[in-house]
Protein backbone atom coordinates (compact mmCIF):
# COMPACT_ATOMS: atom_id res chain seq x y z
CA UNK A 1 0.00 0.00 0.00
CA UNK A 2 2.71 2.48 1.01
CA UNK A 3 4.69 1.50 -2.10
CA UNK A 4 1.66 2.19 -4.31
CA UNK A 5 1.20 5.62 -2.70
CA UNK A 6 4.88 6.49 -3.29
CA UNK A 7 4.59 5.34 -6.87
CA UNK A 8 1.51 7.48 -7.45
CA UNK A 9 3.02 10.48 -5.66
CA UNK A 10 6.28 10.35 -7.64
CA UNK A 11 4.50 9.67 -10.93
CA UNK A 12 6.39 6.47 -11.63
CA UNK A 13 4.83 3.84 -13.80
CA UNK A 14 6.58 0.81 -12.40
CA UNK A 15 8.61 -0.20 -9.40
CA UNK A 16 11.90 -1.82 -10.36
CA UNK A 17 13.12 -4.50 -7.95
CA UNK A 18 16.62 -3.84 -6.62
CA UNK A 19 17.96 -7.31 -7.41
CA UNK A 20 21.66 -7.73 -8.02
CA UNK A 21 22.58 -8.56 -11.62
CA UNK A 22 23.46 -12.20 -12.21
CA UNK A 23 26.44 -11.45 -14.44
CA UNK A 24 27.97 -8.77 -16.61
CA UNK A 25 25.34 -6.79 -18.49
CA UNK A 26 25.00 -7.34 -22.20
CA UNK A 27 26.60 -4.56 -24.18
CA UNK A 28 24.00 -2.43 -25.93
CA UNK A 29 24.42 -1.76 -29.60
CA UNK A 30 22.75 1.62 -29.31
CA UNK A 31 21.85 4.01 -26.55
CA UNK A 32 19.57 7.03 -26.74
CA UNK A 33 21.36 10.06 -28.17
CA UNK A 34 19.64 12.24 -25.57
CA UNK A 35 21.18 11.18 -22.26
CA UNK A 36 19.78 12.51 -19.01
CA UNK A 37 23.10 12.45 -17.21
CA UNK A 38 24.92 15.43 -18.76
CA UNK A 39 27.22 13.24 -20.86
CA UNK A 40 27.22 12.87 -24.65
CA UNK A 41 28.64 10.45 -27.21
CA UNK A 42 32.26 11.28 -28.05
CA UNK A 43 31.59 10.76 -31.79
CA UNK A 44 29.02 12.17 -34.23
CA UNK A 45 26.74 10.67 -35.36
CA UNK A 46 26.09 8.21 -32.54
CA UNK A 47 28.47 5.32 -33.29
CA UNK A 48 28.04 1.57 -33.29
CA UNK A 49 29.71 -0.32 -30.44
CA UNK A 50 32.01 -2.85 -32.12
CA UNK A 51 33.57 -4.24 -28.93
CA UNK A 52 31.89 -4.01 -25.53
CA UNK A 53 33.33 -3.39 -22.08
CA UNK A 54 34.49 -6.62 -20.43
CA UNK A 55 35.24 -6.21 -16.74
CA UNK A 56 38.39 -7.99 -15.58
CA UNK A 57 37.89 -10.59 -12.85
CA UNK A 58 40.69 -8.88 -10.87
CA UNK A 59 42.20 -5.41 -11.35
CA UNK A 60 45.30 -6.99 -12.90
CA UNK A 61 43.49 -9.62 -15.01
CA UNK A 62 42.57 -9.61 -18.70
CA UNK A 63 39.52 -7.71 -19.85
CA UNK A 64 38.48 -4.91 -22.18
CA UNK A 65 38.59 -1.74 -20.09
CA UNK A 66 36.42 0.41 -22.34
CA UNK A 67 34.33 0.18 -25.48
CA UNK A 68 35.36 0.43 -29.11
CA UNK A 69 33.22 2.79 -31.16
CA UNK A 70 33.21 2.44 -34.96
CA UNK A 71 34.20 5.59 -36.81
CA UNK A 72 36.47 6.79 -39.60
CA UNK A 73 40.00 8.09 -39.85
CA UNK A 74 40.24 11.79 -38.94
CA UNK A 75 36.83 11.74 -37.23
CA UNK A 76 36.38 14.53 -34.70
CA UNK A 77 36.39 13.25 -31.10
CA UNK A 78 34.48 15.21 -28.46
CA UNK A 79 34.63 15.34 -24.67
CA UNK A 80 31.84 13.20 -23.25
CA UNK A 81 31.33 15.56 -20.30
CA UNK A 82 32.53 18.77 -18.64
CA UNK A 83 35.97 18.59 -17.07
CA UNK A 84 39.67 19.31 -17.26
CA UNK A 85 42.11 17.56 -19.58
CA UNK A 86 44.26 15.72 -17.05
CA UNK A 87 46.45 13.97 -19.65
CA UNK A 88 47.24 14.59 -23.30
CA UNK A 89 50.11 12.57 -24.69
CA UNK A 90 51.24 9.21 -25.98
CA UNK A 91 50.83 5.92 -24.10
CA UNK A 92 52.11 2.69 -25.67
CA UNK A 93 52.37 4.39 -29.07
CA UNK A 94 48.80 5.73 -29.01
CA UNK A 95 47.79 9.36 -28.72
CA UNK A 96 45.63 9.50 -25.59
CA UNK A 97 43.48 12.11 -23.86
CA UNK A 98 42.02 11.80 -20.37
CA UNK A 99 39.38 14.18 -19.06
CA UNK A 100 38.75 14.38 -15.31
CA UNK A 101 35.17 15.35 -14.53
CA UNK A 102 33.85 17.28 -11.52
CA UNK A 103 32.89 14.08 -9.68
CA UNK A 104 36.46 12.77 -10.02
CA UNK A 105 35.59 10.26 -12.75
CA UNK A 106 37.95 10.11 -15.73
CA UNK A 107 37.05 9.39 -19.35
CA UNK A 108 39.79 8.29 -21.73
CA UNK A 109 40.01 8.48 -25.52
CA UNK A 110 42.48 6.77 -27.88
CA UNK A 111 44.06 6.69 -30.47
CA UNK A 112 44.00 10.42 -31.12
CA UNK A 113 46.03 12.86 -33.18
CA UNK A 114 45.84 16.65 -32.96
CA UNK A 115 45.01 16.48 -29.26
CA UNK A 116 43.80 19.25 -26.96
CA UNK A 117 46.41 20.49 -24.47
CA UNK A 118 46.69 19.14 -20.92
CA UNK A 119 45.10 21.53 -18.42
CA UNK A 120 42.42 22.76 -20.85
CA UNK A 121 38.89 23.08 -19.49
CA UNK A 122 36.35 21.36 -21.74
CA UNK A 123 32.58 21.12 -21.88
CA UNK A 124 30.52 18.16 -23.05
CA UNK A 125 30.75 18.09 -26.84
CA UNK A 126 33.98 20.14 -27.16
CA UNK A 127 36.50 18.91 -29.70
CA UNK A 128 39.43 17.15 -27.97
CA UNK A 129 41.18 15.49 -30.93
CA UNK A 130 40.90 13.58 -34.17
CA UNK A 131 40.87 9.82 -34.59
CA UNK A 132 43.89 8.17 -36.12
CA UNK A 133 44.01 4.59 -37.45
CA UNK A 134 47.63 4.16 -36.39
CA UNK A 135 48.23 1.69 -33.56
CA UNK A 136 44.53 0.87 -33.47
CA UNK A 137 43.51 -2.59 -32.32
CA UNK A 138 40.44 -2.33 -34.59
CA UNK A 139 42.50 -2.35 -37.80
CA UNK A 140 41.69 -2.28 -40.63
CA UNK A 141 38.68 -0.32 -39.36
CA UNK A 142 39.06 2.94 -37.45
CA UNK A 143 37.56 3.01 -34.00
CA UNK A 144 37.75 5.03 -30.82
CA UNK A 145 38.60 3.22 -27.60
CA UNK A 146 36.56 5.09 -24.96
CA UNK A 147 37.09 4.30 -21.29
CA UNK A 148 35.82 5.30 -17.86
CA UNK A 149 37.85 5.12 -14.65
CA UNK A 150 36.32 5.72 -11.23
CA UNK A 151 38.78 6.20 -8.40
CA UNK A 152 42.14 4.48 -8.72
CA UNK A 153 41.98 1.94 -11.56
CA UNK A 154 38.31 1.02 -11.11
CA UNK A 155 37.31 0.59 -14.73
CA UNK A 156 33.62 0.83 -15.64
CA UNK A 157 31.56 0.66 -18.81
CA UNK A 158 31.50 4.22 -20.22
CA UNK A 159 28.12 3.52 -21.84
CA UNK A 160 26.62 3.87 -18.36
CA UNK A 161 27.24 7.62 -18.73
CA UNK A 162 24.70 7.75 -21.56
CA UNK A 163 21.92 5.73 -19.96
CA UNK A 164 19.09 7.40 -18.09
CA UNK A 165 19.45 6.86 -14.37
CA UNK A 166 17.11 4.21 -12.95
CA UNK A 167 15.11 5.11 -9.87
CA UNK A 168 14.49 2.29 -7.43
CA UNK A 169 11.86 2.71 -4.71
CA UNK A 170 12.48 0.71 -1.56
CA UNK A 171 9.93 -0.06 1.17
CA UNK A 172 10.14 1.80 4.46
CA UNK A 173 11.40 -0.57 7.19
Amino acid sequence: MLMAMWSATLGTQAVVPAAAPSGPPAAPTSVSSAPRTGYVWPLRPDPAVVRPFIAPSQKWAAGHRGVDLLSSTDARVHAAGDGVVSFSGVIAGRGTVAVTHRNGWRTTYEPLATRVQQGATVSAGDLIGTLTPEASHCAPRACLHWGLVIGDRNYRDPLMLLKPQRVVLLPVP
